[in-house]
């Protein structure tokens, strides 16, 4: 199996590697090709992979393929760890990323339109752009394959490097090096806490191996570390490594670079927004959950930041008009229920809603770069409207998108995001109650904005220019079909899956649960069948919450709208400030720009006047100089050039050695 999983990984990177230096010569379609067979490839292995585990009872593969060094005792190596949590991520990644490639060749079929003409960044853009998303795939399938820190770290950081080159891929745009740089600096922030949590790792077990150190960690659980008067060392671990995930998943406050990278190709915002690079965190803290079941300080940490980010990035959706940041802040919220899922001590749920997510989210991104092509690139849904009539493939998958999304009865979001939010609601740690409390109000406000976005795009009349409305037409097959495709499992694939991953055992070994802690035990015991599950869900309040959403969206966006087309400006005038407060952002734009970038400016200014000019140019390099020049002014008088003045001076140094020698 060892071949395989090889195949399954460096498949992808083979085509990432022709197309990037070989695009000039194999043309757009060389690297369409080449890329999107690579990913194929990767996608039918990992697929069968699966359907080991599934039906064949496929044994853990854990080995190293590659050792890099031997230090003090500790081994980097590359190996594979591939059980039943790998064998879904790696799926879901390859699945979802290989739809991305064929939508891509739609989407980017007139790419030189978005490059000044005789750009050298333009030219091979296309091939350009397909290298950096085979590459992103082969960094998420090393960081998911991974069986220890090291090669965790690689991917950790590979995947954050080419989503650096693919948000700012449109490099001629301001705004796209702004969110690139963004994001990169931001990343860079939860990184650091997460490199300093490997670091504590090797420190105190002294390996890299996962195995190796949940053995070891039962016995480290009451070492205190002496920071801030003492600190568990378990707490202190899985703090700094959850950090890390904060940045990457964009939690509350770490959450700012994801809605600005919308400015990069739409492609990538399903690739990064949906199953790939957000979800990392998401499936690092499912992996450690041998350690974090060792600090109930940490889940709680982990539970209220999840819940926080759930609720308030939802609010921002709200009042957003860019077709992708709708979708951009219902990702923010989405991944703060699956960490709330993770804080819960239901990893199983957390990562069942990201397997879920990651097909009605990806579907969402591309059915809104459906409109955006249709449009010619317009991306404000207040200039849309009645593109159901143009558009009915994108239409339908939308809405089959939309009511995944919200938990609609019966598709797949409904299964994953009401065990999380039951297995909150059980839990018992710090914060629980608060938690149940925002991630319930969210599933209102999840309806409400999906609903907005749906009844504006694709009801109503239409808004565009007529230029626009005369060109109005279904977007090419490449883009339709993985609508299609993702459309279905984004209707059906909870009713295949909530058995077996929430009640039935499946992630084995791969997650561990202490029993005290089993939320997802507790709701299990109401269990019956998915039938069962639909009418228990029904008789909960998240459901009538979420009902309530929707039909606020269709009586204001839809029915309302139709009679007064401004009713939605009118409606955030008279919210006032709480209109204000959302369209802010909370003000974490602000604050960063005032108080990190300005104050980096401010700094950055103190240093360069200070440091450079005055203590190193003026006091240093001419400092030196003018006092070289000051001494040889003076010592310059000593050479006289007359012989008598030579002599005694020879006199008085022998006489003041020889008065020295004397006296010492």
């Amino acid at each position: 199996m060892e071949n395989l999983y090889l195949t399954i990984v460096l498949a992808p990177l083979v085509g990432a590697l022709i197309a990037g230096f070989l695009g000039g010569r194999i043309g757009r379609a060389g690297a369409h090709w080449v890329t999107t067979l690579g990913v194929g490839l990767s996608t039918i292995l990992s697929l069968y992979v699966l359907k080991r585990f599934i039906f064949d009872d496929e044994a853990v593969f854990n080995g190293a393929v590659y050792t890099w060094l031997v230090s003090d005792g500790i081994r980097f190596e590359i190996g594979f760890l591939v059980d039943r949590l790998t064998a879904v991520m790696m799926a879901v990644v390859t699945f979802v990323s290989l739809m991305v490639h064929v939508y891509t060749i739609g989407y980017m079929a007139d790419d030189e339109h978005n490059w000044p003409k005789g750009s050298l960044a333009g030219r091979n853009s296309y091939q350009r752009f397909f290298s950096y998303i085979s590459l992103f795939t082969f960094a998420m399938l090393m960081l998911v394959m991974s069986n220890n820190f090291l090669q965790l770290f690689f991917g950790w950081e590979a995947v954050g490097l080419v989503s650096y080159l693919l948000i700012g891929f449109w490099s001629n745009r301001e705004s796209a090096i702004f969110a690139n740089m963004k994001a990169f600096l931001v990343n860079r922030v939860g990184d650091f806490g997460f490199i300093l949590g490997i670091a504590a790792i090797a420190m105190y077990f002294g390996t890299m191996d996962y195995v190796e150190v949940f053995a070891m960690a039962p016995d480290l659980v009451d070492t205190q570390v002496a920071l801030f008067g003492g600190v568990s060392l378990m707490t202190l671990i899985c703090i700094l490594l959850f950090i890390g995930a904060m940045g990457k998943s964009a939690q509350v406050p770490l959450h700012v670079w994801l809605p600005d990278s919308m400015e990069g190709p739409t492609p990538i915002s399903a690739l990064i927004h949906a199953a790939t690079m957000v979800t990392a965190g998401i499936f690092m803290v499912a992996r450690m959950s041998p350690l974090y079941e060792l600090s109930e300080v940490a889940l709680s940490f982990v539970l209220i930041i999840g819940a926080t980010t759930a609720l308030f990035m939802g609010l921002i959706g709200l009042v957003q008009n860019d077709i992708k940041r709708v979708v951009a802040y219902s990702t923010l919220s989405q991944l703060g229920y699956m960490v709330a899922a993770l804080g819960a001590s239901a990893y199983a749920a957390g990562i069942f809603h990201l397997m879920t997510h990651a097909f009605f989210k990806a579907l969402l991104f591309l059915a809104a770069g459906s409109v955006i092509i249709a449009l010619h690139h317009k991306q404000d849904i207040r200039s849309m409207g009645g593109l159901r009539r143009y558009m009915p493939i994108t239409w339908l998958t939308a809405l089959i998108g939309s009511l995944a999304l919200i938990g609609f009865p019966g598709f797949s979001g409904f299964f994953s995001k009401d065990a999380i939010i039951e297995a909150v609601g059980a839990s018992q740690i710090f914060g629980a109650g608060y938690a149940w409390l925002l991630l319930t109000v969210g599933v209102f406000v999840t309806a409400l904005y999906s609903f907005r976005m749906y009844f504006l795009v694709f009801h109503g009349q239409p808004r565009m220019d007529e230029h626009a409305r005369h060109h109005l037409h279904e977007s090419p097959w490449v883009v339709t079909i993985p609508l299609i495709l993702l459309a279905i499992p984004s209707i059906f694939i909870g009713w295949y899956a909530v058995e077996p991953l929430l009640f039935g055992g499946w992630f084995q070994d791969a997650i561990l649960v202490v029993p005290e802690r089993d939320t997802l035990a507790q709701v299990g015991a109401y269990y019956d069948d998915q039938w069962g599950f639909i009418l228990h869900g029904i008789m909960m309040p998240p459901f009538y919450l979420a009902m309530g959403g929707l039909a606020v969206a269709a009586y204001v966006y839809w029915y309302l709208h139709r009679r007064n087309p401004n009713i939605d400006e009118e409606l955030q005038r008279r919210a006032g400030p709480v209109a204000r407060l959302l369209q802010n952002k909370y003000g974490f734009d602000d604050f960063n720009q005032r108080v990190f970038a300005g104050g980096s400016r401010i700094l950055g200014q103190a240093l360069w006047q200070t440091g450079d000019r005055r203590l190193i140019d003026e006091g240093l390099v001419n400092g030196s100089a003018r006092t070289v020049g000051w001494l040889a002014a003076r010592f310059r008088h000593i050479q006289t050039g007359f012989l008598y003045h030579y002599a005694i001076a020879m006199i008085v140094g022998l006489v003041v050695l020889l008065t020295i020698f004397v006296t010492f």
